[in-house]
């Protein structure tokens, strides 16, 4: 029928990839947003990160147990205010673990490197205004290979999937909407990926927020 809306169902965009959406409940999604903004509190707060190029990043970012910079990990915040990173929260990992879990089934788990085991350590999270964006990358200065998750709040977007090997294709496209989660490990742990453009306008009003916000949970392997 006209107007009719229908459940998002779970997918596998690539082998080791899954997409759960509204995975997240509305609370839960409160709950982080309010999260977010303690934790982009000054210091070692929200930043925008300048890459060695000299170019800038559009999204706007703050880390938690390990500090990130272009490209490496640091305990404090060497291209910012210079002062120890925040902890990595507890619920964080609660989550991320859950996710872990949810996403691969415990059938799952022993064919999925790190996933059975999975011990997060270190969260980024990225604010999204509108019109910012994300190149395709590689998630590489962990020394595991453990999956990463990610949770998306507020807007959507549309989120680009690659392969290992190159910035170039194959790749899938898949739209994120507030409450999913992304989960990539085993053949996918290192593939590119990126956000092609933000869906500005879509967050819901009760969230109380603009734009987007995404946040990885990974496992460093550092000590």
């Amino acid at each position: 029928m006209p107007g009719e809306l229908f459940p998002r169902e779970r997918s596998d965009p690539a082998p080791g990839a899954v997409l759960l959406p509204d995975w997240l409940t509305h609370a839960e999604q409160l709950e982080l947003v309010a999260a977010c903004r303690e934790w982009a509190r000054p210091p070692a707060g929200l930043r925008t990160v300048r890459l060695p190029t000299g170019g800038q990043m559009s999204v706007r970012t703050v880390c938690l147990g390990w500090h990130w910079y272009p490209y490496g990990y640091a305990r404090t915040v060497v291209d910012g205010d210079g002062v120890p990173v925040k902890p990595f929260p507890p619920l964080l990992g609660r989550l991320a673990v859950r996710a872990v879990a949810a996403a691969y089934g415990p059938d799952g788990l022993d064919g999925i490197a790190g996933a059975e085991a999975y011990e997060p350590d270190v969260a980024l999270v990225n604010h999204y205004a509108e019109g910012a964006r994300m190149g395709l990358h590689r998630d590489r200065e962990e020394r595991v290979d453990a999956p990463v998750v990610s949770f998306s709040l507020g807007d959507g977007c549309v989120f680009r999937l690659g392969n290992t090997e190159t910035r170039t294709r194959p790749w899938t496209d898949l739209e994120l909407h507030s409450g999913d989660l992304l989960v990539f490990g085993g053949p996918s742990r290192f593939a590119y990926h990126g956000v092609v453009r933000t869906l500005a306008g879509t967050a819901d009003p009760a969230l109380g927020m603009t734009g987007r916000l995404n946040i990885t949970v990974r496992q460093s392997g550092l000590e």
